[in-house]
């Protein structure tokens, strides 16, 4: 159990009136290795809804993160639109074959029902039971893809990209496709009480160029987004890579968080949309928090905050992108443990002193 002297819920709640509280809110972002944490096989998740929400439960109660989520890769949608996954025995789904080989095909392609289709009737489930589970102590969402990545994988990463630059009347014929099953999935998880978190790796200035992102992704995140406002609920949304140029596009779209991968700024963030948004990361999830010492997480985790703790719409730890499934336990310990030391209010002065310290102790490590 966490040494924390509130829960999420409880923390989230005094912050937000401007009150005292224990320490700042932190994710870790853990994703498939909650597996880990509970003690299932990753293939598990696949055909059992229990597992997933207790393996949710089973990472709060053992390192009491500040949210949980309904998710486990990026391929269940396309999937359950006729794509082909790889299902490994202990590993993430990854995806096999796209649902269609050329744009000839779109108008074959439907909706998914997440009553019905591939796996998101067992998410679907999953939601129901980590709603029981929490309700009251931390809060959930359900993630879905966004409908610009969709499309990447319903026909294909190459295809796709040249179809950006050739063909966009049918990236918007695919992403319009897409959009319906992320409402349509988006509309079950409201129904059921959690916030949908959008995912939309492909939108990021690494894979597209922002022009291709305003005209070919923006108008249907946008849609999403209003429908999930429709709904009554406000989500983040988290864009891999680089993203500083998109930024601002995003954050207009009225959204409660965004969540930036370590190789952007928290510090450049904050000043572009920190006052319209809330700023979530961005410790790096590769080289500190799977291949590194508590003692890199330490340093990474104080950096994060020194950056964001100041944000006027708030600011979460996290680290830039979800953890590699085997990701040390000491690690994640560590990046909870350092943000409980800091506190809240937090102090620039307290960080600071924290971060020297931690910063001459790697240097003698090093000597």
């Amino acid at each position: 159990m966490s040494r924390d002297e509130l829960t999420p819920v409880q923390r989230a709640a005094a912050i937000a009136k401007g009150e005292g509280a224990d320490r700042m809110p932190c994710n870790p972002n853990i994703a498939n290795g909650v597996a880990r944490v509970y003690g299932c096989k990753i293939s598990e998740f696949n055909t059992d809804p229990i597992a997933i929400a207790k393996a949710q439960m089973a990472t709060y109660e053992r390192f009491g993160n500040d949210s949980l989520r309904v998710f486990t890769d990026l391929f269940t949608w396309p999937e359950a639109m006729g794509a082909k996954v790889v299902c490994p025995d202990d590993d993430t789904v990854d995806l096999l074959e796209p649902a269609i080989t050329d744009v000839s095909q779109i108008g074959k392609l439907r909706p998914a029902d997440p009553l019905k289709d591939g796996r998101l009737p067992v998410h679907v489930e999953a939601m129901k039971y980590l709603k029981e589970y929490s309700d009251g102590i931390v809060g959930c969402s359900a993630g879905v893809v966004g409908p610009f990545t969709l499309a990447f994988f319903l026909i294909g990463i190459d295809k796709m990209l040249k179809m950006c630059r050739k063909d966009p009347e049918s990236v918007h014929k695919l992403c319009r496709i897409a959009l319906e099953t992320c409402k349509n999935y988006a509309a079950v998880a409201m129904e059921i009480g959690l916030t949908p978190t959008i995912s939309e790796p492909m939108s990021s200035c690494t894979v597209v160029s922002p022009k291709v992102f305003r005209e070919l992704s923006l108008p249907y995140l946008k849609e999403l987004v209003d429908f999930i406002h429709e709904g009554g609920y406000n989500p983040v949304i988290h864009i891999c890579g680089q993203t500083n140029k998109i930024w601002k596009d995003c954050a207009d779209l009225g959204i409660a968080g965004w969540s930036i991968d370590n190789v952007a700024s928290i510090e450049e963030c904050k000043k572009t949309v920190g006052d319209q948004c809330k700023i979530m990361g961005n410790v790096d999830p590769g080289p500190i928090m799977f291949g590194g010492t508590p003692l890199d997480v330490r340093i990474g985790t104080l950096q994060s905050l020194k950056a964001g703790w100041d944000s006027p719409k708030g600011f979460m730890v996290m680290s830039g992108c979800s953890l590699p499934v085997d990701s040390p336990f000491e690690n994640i310990d560590a990046m909870m443990d350092t943000v409980r030391e800091v506190g809240y209010p937090v102090s620039i002065d307290r960080i600071d002193a924290m971060l020297e310290e931690a910063l001459y102790q790697k240097q003698k490590e090093e000597e």
